[in-house]
């Protein structure tokens, strides 16, 4: 059955590839990501599992994730035809059937229960992505492309020696040779401590790389800043999801082995480092796309940070991902609407989105206060969540810096959404065409609902999957 998960996106990549008419090409994707929704529920519905040493898996970290991605790609994909529709000077056969791969290989990626494998498809997601980031086909979106490569190929080159060290530390250890999770869970107890200290460096570099957390987020401003609104979401609600998956894989074996302590004093470091580097580079930033992409870099650290604390910190993590993937549709999407109106993603010719686009504004503006943590909204709760685990769990210092950096990051983005939704329409968007309608808006309220729902009600089957995530995580055998 997960096999489904992987070869039903990759036959629409197929068919996508094949339909000459631009407007049924534009439909194949949000249809194929309906069929992966509907095939992942039922599996969770049905409680279809897998036996033990499978390299495909459905467990209850997959199913976080990925259940994640594919709701985000599905309010995505229901934006594409509408997006499409104005983008007519660009062949999008290759746009869709890209997207159709990356979905398919982040759930590679997702149910992957061999290390090898997972390293595979995380490059297979790279891969995926780079056509959709020039898609535009500009100078500056070629610069962007090429620098997600390269900075991405040193991250997983880092992460595949990591691998070959995690690998070898069993090895020396006396440990069964295999790289299943199954097995590394059961014999990491006799690992090599110097060599398992060393793998999770280098993974916590190679996928923390893919993550964007800072320092390695440098590739992360641009590819965010010349990509469209649909990519920009999957990157930042997908790609770093998947990526956070592939370190939590690892972080699940290190924790078995006794070296918990170590992985999450790393953990903790880095997420204040990225929270803080958000903290200073969004303040008075005049660009809404790399805006939104120093907001990643906060968040991925938020992510990490929730793992560091460890105890409810790691149900308010994952709970976290779920929130800030949705979140990062709905302001990613609004602010495509946005830049398509106003010709422009800079403040200097950006104001009164409200009154020029009163849904896309207001989204924009929702948005923002969802993704900096204000009640009602998911993320708050998540936040909070992980707040209480540092001060309840004895880190007054990493919670006390947490609350003054997100309030450092609540004023820098506040400032840049206000200026850009109100006042009054300059001159330079007068002459646009471009307005709300419901193609281009219903998906990202859709996004938004969820976002709110989720800050009032958690349904209880969701709170037992990320308790079940969580006691994996923290499990030794």
């Amino acid at each position: 059955m997960e096999v489904g998960l992987v070869l039903l996106p990759l036959l629409g990549a197929v068919v996508a590839a094949l339909v000459r008419s631009r407007e049924r090409r534009a439909w194949v994707v949000p249809a194929a990501g309906v069929l992966h929704l509907l095939l992942l529920g039922g599996m969770v519905l049905g409680n279809v599992r897998s036996g033990r040493g499978f390299w495909l898996r459905l467990d209850p970290l997959a199913t976080v994730i990925l259940g994640t991605i594919s709701v985000l790609f599905v309010v995505a994909a229901f934006y594409l035809p509408g997006y499409l529709a104005l983008r007519r000077d660009r062949d999008d056969r290759v746009f869709c059937a890209g997207l159709l791969v990356f979905l398919a290989m982040t759930s590679l990626l997702a149910l992957a229960q061999h290390l090898g494998l997972l390293w595979v498809a995380m490059e297979a997601t790279t891969l995926a992505t780079a056509p959709l980031l020039y898609f535009n086909r500009t100078a500056r979106s070629l610069e962007a492309t090429w620098k997600y490569l390269m900075i991405g190929s040193v991250g997983i080159a880092i992460a595949l020696l990591g691998s070959l060290f995690l690998a070898y530390s069993a090895h020396v250890g006396g440990a069964e040779p295999s790289l299943l999770f199954d097995d590394l869970l059961a014999g990491a107890g006799s690992f090599s401590r110097p060599w398992l200290r060393a793998a999770f460096v280098l993974l916590l570099v190679g996928y923390g790389t893919k993550m964007g957390l800072a320092p390695l987020h440098t590739w992360k401003p641009d590819a965010y800043g010349e990509a469209s609104g649909i990519v920009g979401a999957l990157l930042a609600g997908g790609m770093t999801n998947a990526a956070f998956l592939a370190l939590l894989r690892v972080y699940r074996v290190v924790n078995a082995a006794g070296e918990g302590a170590f992985a999450r004093e790393l953990l903790v470091f880095m997420g204040l480092v990225s929270i803080a580097l958000a903290a200073v580079f969004v303040v008075r930033q005049r660009d809404l796309k790399r805006m939104l992409a120093y907001s990643s870099v906060e968040h991925v650290g938020i992510l990490v940070l929730g793992i560091g604390l460890g105890g409810i910190g790691v149900f308010g993590s994952l709970l976290h991902a779920i929130n800030n993937g949705l979140t990062k549709g709905v302001l990613f999407l609004s602010v495509g609407n946005i830049h398509r109106a106003f010709g422009s993603k800079h403040l200097d010719e950006v104001s009164g989105a409200i009154s020029r686009l009163p849904v896309s504004g207001s989204l924009f503006l929702v948005g923002f206060f969802a993704i900096t943590g204000s009640p009602p909204f998911g993320p708050f709760v998540s936040e909070f969540t992980i707040v209480n685990a540092a001060i309840g769990g004895g880190h007054a210092v990493a919670g006390t810096l947490l609350l003054v950096l997100l309030g450092i990051v609540f004023i820098g983005m506040g400032s840049t959404v206000l200026s850009a939704v109100q006042g009054r329409p300059g001159t330079a968007s007068a002459g646009t065409p471009y307005k709300d309608d419901l193609a281009r808006t219903a998906p990202i309220l859709v996004a938004a609902a969820l976002v709110l729902l989720l800050g009032l009600w958690l349904p209880e089957p969701l709170v037992s999957l990320l308790e079940r995530a969580a006691e994996g995580l923290e499990a030794r055998p």
